[in-house]
């Protein structure tokens, strides 16, 4: 079960005023599905999906941490991107 902190760094992140970059996006999506629904699950994309394929790889590379720890690097990343 996500925290408040956690629901409230998903709402911030949906009204960042700057692109935060590819990278910190895939990051963001990795940990957010991390903590939602745990390991990646399904088939790898083929490679003409080039953005399903980044999404899949970036939340494989998380396979095995824990939904706690997930959502507390979450956390501390839309910190660093709403600070002032």
């Amino acid at each position: 079960m996500a925290s408040t902190e956690f629901e409230s760094a998903v709402a911030s992140v949906k009204e960042l005023t700057e692109d935060p970059g590819n990278d910190v996006k895939l990051k963001l999506y990795a940990l957010y599905k991390q903590v939602t629904e745990g390991d990646v699950s399904g088939k790898r994309p083929g490679f003409t999906d080039f953005v399903g394929r980044a999404k899949y790889d970036a939340w494989a590379k998380l396979s095995g941490t824990p939904a706690e720890d997930a959502e507390s690097q979450y956390i501390a990343i839309v910190q660093d991107l709403t600070a002032p």
